[in-house]
């Protein structure tokens, strides 16, 4: 939906300012950032002057902003307006974000007649406007709550351009770099894999500059920053990735299929050859490596798992207290969600981080970056307490929703470890629905990059337990596909309950054919893009459908659950909304089971397509998907 503007007038003109650079512009006063387009796939089309209209009265009156590189300092003399007051007229591009203010006779006034605002960062407001010349369509505004996340590890899914293929000298495969890149992501957006699946969200791992040392694991074997959370320059994209332009055309071409894209954006740390550190080292932006005992501060080791540990003794971490260093980070995040025309962040390490950054990121995306739909901002704490990662949930102030955690492990124990009873699961989901508060959309997952393959859990005999990492597999004795259809068919049932469950599903990129995988680094091969057994291909075809099938009905995604019958190894329930009904039954055990508590009546067996009628049986490790006839 288009916001109304007050006190912008859009006129055709041939002027075409540069594209700015995320940080190119010093913070001043006033404020930071850069003017930029919410996304460049229409900067190509004839530009247009954007007027802005001052409605005071002053004797010197100047507009200041972030649309010309001396906007700032020097901006633009505003001229009497006929109409009373002043108006400045400047150059844009269509769907260019303005911060501004007027400099009033020597004093910082923001536009009275424009209530959207964003913090300066200094205690203080800018405007914001975005410029509307109607070349750009708009996008539909997306429902998060209709959201399916793939989760993309830039360097391990596919390799799309070779001639950026370099590896970091000391580091062991599998921790080096493999190839993967910006261009691969965007030639299988091209080439439908995406819309075949049924997804309409990717996150990406963070796409920045790291830094180009191998460094050691804390298993002791060498690593490069492959992966995306070692961040030496996040001003620049890093090169094994590509380029600014490859990123921005990926962006794009998701767009132009109806795909969101969230960024893995690293806020808690940098590396010690970051230039941001060496150049604050000294000035309070960074927690100092100290325990207090004359120790190393990092995380699990000197120090506890608090706001203040490194994560590495060469990952600093930032000190978000500080205004400056707070300031800085908070800026360089936005500034590239509005170079890029993002729709979220991924934010990783959320528990390490002062919750000040969240707050502070959270009012400037609101004013500068939510446009034509809310900017998903899901972030990672892992973490069993739910009070603890509820305490960041606030979709007006802080996160949108984070990884379930909890709930992962629940369907780990009940649906595929087979241990206890049904209901445990039932009993857990029927207070988790609604347990983040209201407007939290949370992401439900099996699996990601941190531990082990959802694969290993779904063996007749799992190999990890659900909060195991599985390090101590990632390097000997990894775990090779199974040849029994078992585990596939136990995948497909627990992915059965998170597409007919509130919150975002995630698919962590190979788990659409069950590829396997230990700890990180084993967790995190390349992705398989051919030789698929019959049983890859099957679990492949059963989630794009479960996948098609919640985007088709509202009830699967947006629906209030109701159990309707319970056994040791069944659970039916249904999900209910306006307008739309389905039923679920689960089977985690080894035999056919009477779907217990389902209603008389004739079903449509939504996956396969068949109808069926009462007493209807679950066939072993299945989840099924009805619809009333």
């Amino acid at each position: 939906m288009r916001r109304a503007v007050f006190a912008v007038i859009a006129v055709l003109s041939a002027a075409c300012p540069s594209t700015q650079n995320p940080n190119g512009n010093s913070p001043t006063d006033a404020g930071s950032g850069s003017g930029s387009d919410a996304g460049s796939a229409c900067t190509a089309v004839p530009t247009c002057t954007t007027t802005i209209h001052f409605s005071g009265t002053g004797t010197s009156v100047t507009l200041r902003g972030d649309f010309a590189p001396d906007g700032w300092t020097t901006g633009v003399a505003m001229t009497p307006s006929p109409s009373g007051g002043f108006d400045a007229t400047i150059p844009a591009n269509d769907e260019q974000i303005i911060l501004y203010k007027f400099f009033v006779d020597g004093a910082w006034v923001t536009d009275e007649d424009n209530a959207r605002k964003s913090p300066d960062g200094y205690g203080g407001f800018n405007s914001v406007v975005r410029v509307d010349c109607d070349h750009c369509p708009h996008r539909a505004a997306m429902d998060w709550r209709d959201g399916i996340i793939y989760f993309v590890m830039l360097d391990r899914f596919y390799d799309g351009d070779p001639s950026n293929n370099a590896t970091v000298q000391g580091a062991e495969f599998p921790g080096q770099y493999q190839g993967g890149d910006l261009a691969g992501v965007t030639q299988k957006i091209q080439s439908g894999y995406f819309d075949q699946l049924g997804i309409n969200t990717i996150w990406i791992t963070s796409p920045l500059e790291n830094t180009s040392l191998a460094e050691p694991g804390s298993d002791g074997h060498i690593y490069s920053g492959y992966h995306g959370y070692w961040p030496k320059d996040e001003t620049l994209v890093d090169a094994h990735f590509g380029t600014q332009a490859d990123l921005q055309t990926m962006v794009d071409t998701a767009h132009a299929h109806g795909i969101n894209i969230l960024l893995d954006y690293v806020m808690n740390h940098v590396t010690t050859d970051a230039p941001v550190y060496q150049q604050n080292v000294g000035n309070g932006w960074f927690w100092p490596n100290d325990n207090g005992a004359g120790g190393n501060c990092v995380c699990g080791q000197g120090c506890a798992f608090d706001t203040h540990c490194w994560f590495d003794t060469f990952l600093p971490t930032f000190n978000m207290l500080d205004d400056d260093a707070r300031r800085w980070s908070v800026g360089n995040a936005i500034d590239w969600a509005k170079q890029l025309g993002i729709d979220g962040f991924r934010l990783d390490a959320v528990k390490q981080v002062e919750t000040v950054w969240f707050t502070d990121t959270r009012a400037r995306v609101q004013g500068e970056v939510a446009w034509d739909q809310p900017f998903y901002m899901v972030g990672e704490t892992f973490d069993g307490n739910r009070d603890l990662i509820k305490s960041y949930v606030n979709p007006n102030t802080m996160l949108d929703g984070q990884f379930d955690f909890p709930l992962r492990a629940q369907v780990l124990y009940t649906l595929l470890h087979r241990t206890g009873q049904m209901s445990d699961l039932s009993n857990f989901v029927a207070s988790n629905d609604g347990y983040y508060g209201p407007g939290a959309v949370m992401s439900t997952f099996l699996d990601n990059h941190d531990v082990p393959r959802a694969m290993e859990h779904a063996l007749d005999t799992p190999m990890f337990d659900p909060w195991d990492g599985g390090k101590e597999d990632s390097w000997s004795g990894q775990p090779s596909l199974p040849d029994s259809a078992n585990p596939f068919q136990r995948l497909q049932m627990a992915y059965a309950f998170l597409m007919t469950s509130p919150g975002i599903p995630m698919l962590y990129y190979g788990d659409e054919y069950g590829m396997p995988g230990a700890g990180d680094p084993d967790n995190r091969r390349f992705m398989q893009w051919s030789g698929y057994t019959t049983n890859q291909s099957w679990l492949h075809d059963q989630l794009a459908a479960l996948a098609k099938l919640r985007a088709q009905h509202p009830a699967m995604r947006r629906g209030t659950r109701s159990t309707l019958g319970v056994t040791t190894d069944t659970w039916v329930y249904e999900m209910q909304t306006s307008g739309d009904q389905i039923y679920v039954a689960l089977n985690r055990s080894d035999s056919a089971q009477n779907a217990a508590g389902l209603p008389d009546g004739t079903y449509q067996d939504l996956i396969a397509g068949t109808t069926l009628t009462l007493p209807l049986m679950i066939p072993p490790r299945t989840g099924m998907v009805l619809a009333p006839k």
